[in-house]
């Protein structure tokens, strides 16, 4: 049987993915509230008859005869095909169609519910995810624990005990690190006005390389970065006069955007295409946001242009005490505005409550007082309401269990990339001082976006770092960075 007869197929379903993001993306940028309904049922419908078309024995019949490929490319296809096609012919059709359509609804349930600040009209929502995903769970009746069948939807051979094991190692470091750090110091006050900070974030875009023939950016009340297909990399952001914190989130999503631009493009529409894990995505958003953009040589540069654009709010403030502000360990209400320290506990705190949540020792009804207590313990705080506790995050409304962990581990994964960048390359931190950005670029390019998901992610780490999943480089990044 020819691979060529499995690509034209691939391709074909690639495309009705393709217009799943797009509706998609129109959904959380530029719909009316209203319309939430009817986009419901088009994405709905849009995923039963991808789902059929994938899971048909004509694509199991193609994939027959394929293994033992010599080509290494054509080898990766046939692999990942065949794990998902396995996958998916374990979930009916009409339980994917019918997520789909729960998370249509619940989205819009949930920017509602976030907007008054009131968790109990979205419970309803939030119950019947639950619901679905112990349904989805059903399907997978061989895999270890509910857990792992969700985990390994985003980060393909992992286990709930591997991730367990992580975080048990990254709380021994940094409850104590943040308790003996967290002085806060002087936060910046603003107001930074909205123009101004577009801005910013347009010429820290150019300069990282984005082209806007081929790029975009939206305001969204939760950011996020999506890729309808070749050529159109759609970021989003959101700005408030506050703080700055849209310039962090713009790289943030540039980081996600950047890895699945620089996938080769003979990979397009396939399975290939695209990043290969949740966590490795996750390490390159981080790795802008964080690595590149709090670091000093970053600010170096940066600095004196940022200034300027807001006279009143930073010309009394230079550029140490700046730095010392976006980077203190201060902890906090909101995930997406946490430092680098708090943001780990952030993540366990989820990842606790998710398995809580499908094995039924936490209620719905009950899942903002278990979080207010929750926060309270691991990082001191009182929760004031729904809209800065349980209603913080989009990511329930629209079923993503199981993806939560993949933000820490992420963050494990790409301080040991960038450790093997920085010996690579040299001092980076002086290349960004002069605005220079584009070795990194390439060297990621290079080592990882090219590849897409033509290897999967423990066998991607292990070639570029030469090492398993390891929290020790992070922690002692953090260690030396505030101890």
């Amino acid at each position: 049987m020819s691979v060529t007869r499995l690509k034209e197929t691939l391709a074909e379903l690639s495309d009705l993915h393709h217009a799943e993001t797009i509706a998609d993306w129109d959904a959380r940028v530029s719909m009316p509230p209203e319309g939430a309904e009817a986009r419901a049922h088009v994405v709905a419908t849009l995923t039963r008859i991808t789902h059929e078309r994938f899971i048909s024995d004509e694509v199991g019949e193609l994939l027959d005869g394929l293994d033992g490929l010599e080509d290494e490319t054509d080898a990766a296809l046939v692999r990942l095909t065949r794990r998902e096609w396995e996958r998916a012919r374990r979930v009916p059709g009409e339980l994917a169609a019918e997520m789909a359509r729960t998370a249509g609804v619940a989205v819009a349930a949930w920017d509602k519910a976030k907007a008054a600040s009131d968790f109990a009209t979205f419970a309803p929502h939030l119950e019947r995810q639950v619901e679905l995903k112990r349904r989805y769970v059903e399907c997978f009746p061989e895999i270890g624990t509910a857990y792992d069948v969700l985990l390994d939807e985003y980060e393909e051979g992992m286990t709930t005990s591997e991730v367990q094991s992580v975080f048990d190692r990254l709380k021994e470091v940094l409850v104590p690190l943040i308790a003996s750090r967290a002085d806060g110091g002087a936060r910046l006050e603003g107001p930074f006005p909205v123009d101004r900070q577009q801005q910013a974030s347009r010429l820290v875009l150019d300069s990282f390389g984005w082209d806007p023939a081929k790029w975009r950016i939206d305001e969204t009340p939760h950011p996020f970065a999506s890729k309808p297909g070749l050529g159109d990399i759609r970021l989003t952001t959101h700005t408030g006069p506050g703080d700055l914190t849209s310039l962090f989130s713009t790289m943030h999503e540039f980081g996600h955007g950047v890895y699945e631009f620089d996938v080769d493009e003979r990979l397009a529409r396939s399975p290939l295409g695209r990043g290969t894990s949740s966590a490795i995505h996750e390490s390159q958003s981080r790795m802008w946001e964080n690595l590149v953009g709090r670091s000093r040589g970053f600010w170096r540069w940066f600095y004196p242009q940022l200034q300027p654009l807001f006279p009143e709010a930073l010309g009394g403030v230079d550029e140490d005490e700046f730095v010392r502000a976006v980077s203190a360990i201060r902890p906090g209400l909101i995930r997406g505005d946490a430092d680098e320290a708090t943001y780990g506990l952030h993540i366990i705190l989820r990842f606790e409550l998710e398995q809580e949540l499908l094995a039924g020792t936490v209620a719905v009804r009950d899942l903002p007082e278990a979080w207010n207590a929750r926060m309270k313990h691991y990082l001191g705080v009182d929760v004031p309401d729904d809209a800065h506790g349980v209603l913080q995050d989009m990511h329930w409304s629209v079923g993503l269990f199981g993806y939560f962990p993949t933000y820490q581990l992420g963050n494990v994964v790409s301080v040991q990339i960038w450790e093997v960048a920085r010996r690579d390359l040299g001092d980076l931190d002086e290349q960004f001082a002069r605005g220079e950005f584009g070795q990194l670029r390439e060297w990621l390019r290079e080592h990882v976006y090219r590849h897409g998901s033509v290897y999967p992610p423990r066998e991607l780490l292990q070639r570029v770092t030469g090492s398993a999943l390891d929290p020790e480089p992070y922690l002692h990044y953090l260690q030396t960075k505030f101890g």
